[in-house]
């Protein structure tokens, strides 16, 4: 959170809205507080419509650099890359991402929908090389 911001944070629990349409991203009923988007230090990609849409914030994954991935080579990794990292002990999820969780799910769904949108123009497979029968 931007400093401003964190002079009113209470000593309360907070969650975290997943509407993509409300400016909101943590809230505590209890202490009547609220933070909206533009209060936070990092874009929180859900709530964001315009590039860059971050996906994961461990290791600088966005909807952007998946739909590349995707028009290159007719599928992304990213996710199985995120699983080797997290595997290997690199994530750090719950302070990182604002949601405080694994952004995996995230990037499932924005893999699937991605698929979805594109074209069959815009997928390019990638090259297969023959072999010579020698």
């Amino acid at each position: 959170m931007k400093p401003e911001a964190l002079e009113r944070f209470a000593d309360e629990p907070y969650f975290f809205d997943r509407t993509p349409s409300c400016d909101v991203v943590y809230f505590s009923n209890e202490a009547q507080s609220y933070f909206d988007k533009d209060e936070l230090s990092v874009r929180v990609g859900l709530k964001e419509t315009e590039s860059p849409i971050a996906l994961c914030y461990c290791f600088g994954h966005t909807a952007e650099s998946v739909r590349e991935e995707i028009v290159a080579k007719g599928r992304s990794t990213t996710a199985e890359r995120i699983t080797a990292e997290v595997q290997a002990g690199n994530c750090s999820c719950e302070t990182k991402n604002p949601s405080g969780k694994c952004c995996l799910g995230e990037v499932y769904g924005a893999v699937q929908r991605i698929q979805k949108e594109l074209s069959p123009e815009e997928l390019q497979e990638e090259p297969v090389t023959l072999m010579e029968r020698g």
